[in-house]
């Protein structure tokens, strides 16, 4: 069983430092839902001495709403903002010694991307521009034209965040038990890293417990026979 481990990084928080040594694949915040140029740097810094691969972690141009909120940008226009958010992270990690391998987009633009064709094909392009895998929810509309665009398209599960019943979809950040404790999480991973349908795992890096969390979940996967290794 091998399996990939991702995390949200470069947003501001202070505990990102704990979890490169956890974590197989990060994914940096590209300066616009939230970081700088300089938390790039420091991210790509960081992720190269510890051996952890580089994503592009692009979103709506929404600083204030921590790109949470859906914008109804066009889909040319997002193509644009999602390729030159991949090229100012591509250029910090060349600074620091490394390179960018995938995007995975961020909050409401990873989830308008999963149902709706234009926003996904202008990702996929984005990414196919750059030459980058795309990382993205099983089945989605995202990875379907990430493939027609002819980059990998890499399928992923939720260690902390609840599945609706169904499992095809999150439960809402706002609804009761939408984001896991981690115990639970663990339990999770390891369910989802057994059921075969993905390559990479995500524990979320903005919650205060992100590192007790990818702990826990780290050693869980260990214990049940996982090999942790990045896809890209």
């Amino acid at each position: 069983m091998e399996i990939d481990l991702n995390a949200d990084v470069g947003e501001g928080l202070p505990h990102d430092a704990a979890l490169y040594a956890l974590i197989t694949s990060a994914n940096v915040a590209c300066g616009v839902h939230a970081g700088s140029h300089e938390t790039m740097r420091a991210a790509c810094a960081a992720a190269a001495e510890r051996g952890v691969v580089v994503g592009a972690h692009p979103s709506f141009a929404d600083r204030e709403g921590f790109g949470r909120r859906e914008l109804d940008t066009p889909p040319d226009m997002l193509r644009e903002q999602v390729a030159e958010q991949v090229a100012a992270l591509r250029t910090a990690a060349a600074a620091e010694g490394t390179v960018v391998a995938y995007v995975k987009p961020h909050g409401a633009l990873y989830h308008r991307a999963t149902r709706d064709p234009g926003c996904a094909e202008a990702i996929a392009a984005a990414a196919a521009e750059h030459g980058l895998a795309v990382l993205g929810w099983p089945g989605s509309r995202l990875l379907e034209r990430a493939r027609a665009a002819g980059v990998a398209a890499v399928a992923e599960g939720f260690a902390d965040r609840a599945y609706t019943a169904d499992g095809e979809a999150l439960v809402g950040r706002g609804e009761p038990g939408a984001v896991l404790d981690a115990d639970r999480a663990a339990e999770q991973a390891v369910a989802v890293a057994r059921a075969g349908r993905v390559r990479s795992l995500c524990v979320h890096g903005d919650s205060p417990d992100a590192p007790a969390i990818a702990a826990r979940v780290h050693a869980a996967l260990l214990d049940a026979g996982a090999e942790l290794r990045p896809f890209a």
